[in-house]
């Protein structure tokens, strides 16, 4: 990430009053519509308008005013190296419902960008549809503000998304008290969307002369598509040019001719292509440039810091958004990132030059020329991102390290192409040659949060994902029908059962062991398998074959086999021969067990063949435990809010249960809406659901003997905004895309307090917090319950600090207090979570 702050959105026109230059991507006609298709580029249009620059150059503004429907913005200036320390706030007004936003602060630092670029700017805002604006700016100190100030505003070309996100919340009421403005009519040009196309063409390297006037690029005719698709691009071919400055100053220049596609030691994931996702190339026309050294040695790994709130639908909007904003605004030759990955794993081409080469990105300030760049959608600081999201980074990165011989487990050697300090204040000089690791975060090599907290947390489980062996493999169990001490009583037919962490698709196979031996072979998306086995005592096992080669195996767990007993003839019938060499076929079990000549080796998959002991009695397997109870759950599956972070997709829940067995609780699997099996002694779990989402909790008990035993509990988690609560005292809106709806109430007035009043089982109060915050009073029903500390050593948004729960739902009430601790009174809320 470049410091961003944006969702989705690609250009729009703003007729706005005042000094105001628009300009198109594409030509074409002024009339038409746009789409999000994927068989060509998609039209964009901005619009732009200059600041009253004030007080010595010291703050800026634009008044509020109509403007047309745009769905992005940003605050540029003329000189690109330029950073605004002070702050920066904008308020839109919501094209649908007319109400104006609260203030949105805009970050002034968007990172370094590319040499050469003319213009610098703060992060870029996803805003929603809106018709007005309005910008106050100011230094915060006596520092004159930047030359060439201007709001730049975008819009998708189409119709605009309706995707609130989660930064940019409407107040139902201007929170100023001023009057409506008045509006004039604007023109709003309309589009379906649709899905990514995933073939990967030619780039279209024409280039209208650039116009301050507005203009419109190439339609293409949508097909309608809810989700993107994935299918396999084709690696591009061709020559092409060097261009002719890079970001950063790397101390290579991007080689001058077409480095050659080299195959992969991994299988190459499906990649949507820039006509994919609409890319409208004479927007930036100069020839893709390559790596010096033709190599790339490591993976960048980044978040875009966007709001988490869009469909995977909106995700070739979002990127159409961010290469129109680096391109048209900031001046740059192209996107950033090499690759972009949506919520939903799609993997995205991002910098042209063609997905199997190493192109060389804008991503890594000082690193670029020997690493490739992988974004993944959305703000990642307090949130992992989704398992779909990782899967899709480690296939990728495993892909493109596969194709210069690079473990992406190990570290690697890069030479800082400038100097700098990093996120943990490591400093170096330009040339300095520098360990880290092959897969890395943005902030290991430059100072910046990105790719967040959370994801930053996950990047060992990436490593391992993409070459590792595979992870958390487990031998769940070997059908039987009894236990006796530790050794598995079955027959000869046994389905083995197994699970592990590492995604199917990058596990190359599993093979199951008897005795060590490879007895059969399923594909890396099975769990289980058949196999026979030859009378007596075994150690089965699993092997997990990663698709980098590496093995895992999992303990061996002993069998005895024996061979099913002889079917009891009727009484009527003549008693079957008890020839040791011919056993009755009308007796058998099998008609294959007639045939001696078939015996195979205990070892081979196709084992079931084997010749039953012709002294085998029906009473052999008396010594298994003839346990036929199910076991119980003595405390039914049951949900309860915990504290933790919230968010809209991910309410922090404990789930809890108790089961028994007269004989032995093997285990407890939860089966919905999540995978997990947990062991015998294990009676909560913490998990997490998506709010306001009605979510059954289903659990199976299993005992030693295969007995089973099912439950459920359903629960529904609400979040409650701060604005619904009844208040007292003095409050003051904040706005920040940490918070929940991107907004928070706060105040140091001693004795202010909220009130919620709701029907649930369960209730947790959510607050942002940091070192200066102060202390609340929570009541319950009238009753003080608890006193809360709200202060921390490092800022948290969105943390569900306390909690309660009942044994039934009721109508409930829940009041915070002000304490107006000494030193430290504010407070700062944001909102609440019940369950029902």
């Amino acid at each position: 990430m470049r410091r961003r702050g944006w969702g989705a959105a690609v250009l729009a026109v703003a007729a706005v009053s005042g000094t105001l230059i628009v300009q198109g991507a594409g030509g074409g006609d002024a009339g038409g519509s746009g789409g999000d298709g994927g068989s060509g580029p998609i039209r964009t249009s901005s619009a732009t308008a200059a600041l009253t620059v004030a007080d010595g150059g010291t703050s800026a503004r634009l008044d509020r005013r109509d403007t047309a429907p745009f769905s992005m913005l940003g605050i540029t200036w003329a000189e690109a190296s330029a950073r605004v320390s002070g702050t920066i706030e904008v308020r839109t007004r919501d094209t649908a419902r007319h109400t104006w936003s609260t203030w949105l602060r805009l970050d002034g630092d968007s990172g370094e960008g590319e040499r050469g670029a003319s213009r610098g700017g703060t992060t870029p805002a996803w805003v929603g549809p809106s018709d007005g604006v309005q910008v106050r700016m100011s230094s915060g100190a006596s520092r004159r503000l930047p030359e060439g100030l201007r709001l730049d505003m975008i819009d998708p070309g189409g119709t605009a998304s309706a995707m609130e996100p989660a930064g940019f919340v409407m107040d139902p009421a201007d929170p100023t008290g001023e009057a409506e403005p008045t509006g004039t009519a604007d023109a709003t040009g309309t589009a379906d969307a649709t899905g990514p196309a995933t073939t990967e063409g030619p780039a279209d390297t024409t280039s209208p002369d650039p116009s301050s006037t507005r203009t419109s690029g190439p339609s293409s005719g949508p097909t309608d598509s809810a989700e993107p698709t994935q299918t396999p691009t084709q690696p591009s071919t061709g020559s092409a040019s060097p261009s002719p400055d890079v970001s950063a100053p790397d101390p290579a220049s991007p080689t001058a001719t077409v480095p050659p596609a080299p195959p992969s030691t991994a299988p190459r994931p499906p990649v949507t292509s820039r006509e994919g996702w609409g890319a409208d190339e004479s927007i930036s026309p100069e020839e893709p440039g390559y790596l010096p050294g033709g190599k790339i040695k490591a993976v960048v790994l980044h978040h875009t810091a966007t709001s988490n709130d869009y469909t995977c639908a909106e995700a070739p909007a979002l990127i159409r958004a961010v290469y129109a904003y680096d391109v048209q605004q900031l001046t740059w030759r192209d996107i950033g990132y090499n690759f972009l990955v949506d919520k939903c794993g799609t993997i995205y081409e991002g910098r042209k030059g063609g997905v199997d080469r190493p192109v060389m990105g804008a991503h890594a300030y000082g690193f670029n020329s020997e690493t490739t760049g992988i974004a993944v959608i959305g703000d990642y600081s307090d949130i992992a991102p989704s398992k779909e999201a990782m899967t899709s980074v480690a296939r990728l990165a495993a892909w493109k390290l596969g194709q210069y011989g690079v473990d992406p487990t190990g570290t690697t050697t890069l030479t800082a192409g400038a100097s700098g300090p990093n996120y943990f204040r490591q400093t170096w000089d330009a040339g300095t040659r520098m360990t880290f690791p092959v897969i890395h975060g943005h902030r290991d090599g430059y100072n910046t949060v990105c790719p967040g907290d959370a994801y930053y947390a996950m990047l060992p489980t990436v490593r391992a994902w993409a070459g590792g062996t595979v992870e958390g493999l487990k031998l769940d169990s070997v059908t039987g029908t009894g236990v006796s001490g530790t050794t598995v009583l079955t027959d000869t037919a046994v389905t083995v059962k197994w699970s592990a962490s590492t995604p199917a698709a990058l596990v190359g196979r599993y093979d199951v062991l008897v005795d060590g031996e490879v007895a059969a072979t399923a594909a890396g998306t099975a769990s289980s398998a058949e196999v026979n086995l030859a009378p007596g005592t075994h150690k089965v096992s699993v092997r997990g074959v990663h698709q980098s080669g590496r093995t895992a195996i999992t303990e061996d767990v002993t069998v005895l086999a024996e061979p099913a007993p002889a079917l009891t003839p009727p009484a009527t019938t003549t008693p079957p021969t008890t020839s040791p060499t011919t056993p009755a076929a009308t007796n058998s079990p099998t008609a294959e067990a007639t045939t001696p000549a078939a015996t195979t080796s205990p070892t081979a998959p196709t084992a079931k063949v084997t010749t039953p002991t012709p002294t085998a009695s029906p009473t052999t397997k008396a010594t298994a435990p003839a346990d036929t109870t199910p076991p119980v759950f003595s405390t039914q599956p049951n949900l309860a809010l915990r504290t933790g972070t919230v968010s809209t997709t991910a309410v922090p829940l404990t789930l809890k249960w108790k089961a028994t067995d007269t004989k032995e609780l093997k285990e407890v699997r939860l089966t919905a809406p999540v995978a997990r099996t947990y062991g015998p002694t294990v009676t909560s779990a913490s998990l997490t659901a998506k709010s306001g989402v009605a979510t059954t909790w289903r659990m199976t008990a299993y005992d030693r003997a295969g007995n089973a035993r099912s439950a459920s509990v359903s629960g529904t988690p609400v979040i409650l905004q701060e604005s619904a609560a009844t208040r007292t005292g003095t409050w003051t809106s904040k706005s920040s895309s940490g918070y929940l709806g991107g907004k928070s109430y706060s105040s140091s007035k001693k004795s202010s307090s909220l009130t919620w009043t709701f029907t649930g089982r369960s209730a947790a109060l959510v607050v942002s917090r940091a070192a200066t915050s102060g202390q609340v009073y929570v009541y319950i029903d009238g009753r003080k319950t608890a006193t809360v500390d709200l202060r921390t050593t490092s800022t948290r948004y969105r943390d569900a600090i306390w909690a309660t729960t009942w044994t039934a739902a009721a109508r409930h009430t829940v009041k915070l207090v002000v304490v107006g601790t000494g030193g430290r009174p504010t407070v700062t809320t944001d909102g609440l979570v019940y369950l029902k």
